[in-house]
């Protein structure tokens, strides 16, 4: 199976915990059906990426990324591969990839926590966005892709948190 046809399947089984959620898998769907490449960096129209926010419910906290090129702190994520299989598994790719933990799990039974389109300095990113479990004791290691990376209470996002992470962050810690 291919990764549009998993993401496609993945998309199809999801129930969206709101209207808007609900919009945007609608409208995913449509741009896959639409785009054979929609899944790859290449399709300018934009296209499909997976995120992952990495959750400590011991610690009752989550590690976001200051991304180098976005200027932001988000949560960890980016373009699917070639190699990937599924969503779920681009979104623990770029994780373990831009945070160095190993051992990451996700959340929800490993379906999307939630979506958001966002403009781009590359293209608009159709983002499926999900919820990963850090081991005990995980220790993160900045990526070329960050400047920072940094633990935060689920009350304490740093004060210019975009409002998509807001509630990604809202959606993993009513998971845990």
């Amino acid at each position: 199976m291919s990764l549009r046809v998993a993401t496609v399947d993945a998309l199809s089984a999801w129930h969206a915990p709101d209207d808007r959620a609900d919009g945007l898998r609608r409208d995913y769907l449509e741009h896959l059906a639409t785009y054979e490449d929609g899944m790859l960096k290449a399709c300018r129209a934009g296209h499909v990426t997976a995120s992952a926010v990495i959750v400590d419910p011991a610690g009752g906290r989550v590690l976001l990324t200051l991304h180098a090129k976005i200027l932001r702190w988000l949560q960890t994520g980016g373009h699917c591969e070639p190699g990937d299989r599924t969503p779920a598994e681009a979104a623990l790719r770029e994780a373990h990839e831009e945070s160095g933990i190993a051992g990451l799990t996700l959340l929800a039974d490993g379906a999307p926590v939630y979506l958001d389109r966002h403009d781009t300095p590359c293209a608009v990113h159709l983002d499926v966005q999900y919820a990963a479990l850090a081991p005990p004791g995980a220790a993160e290691v900045i990526s070329e892709e960050s400047l920072d990376l940094r633990w935060f209470a689920f009350d304490a996002l740093p004060a210019d948190t975009d409002d998509s992470v807001r509630a990604l962050v809202g959606r993993a810690r009513a998971l845990v």
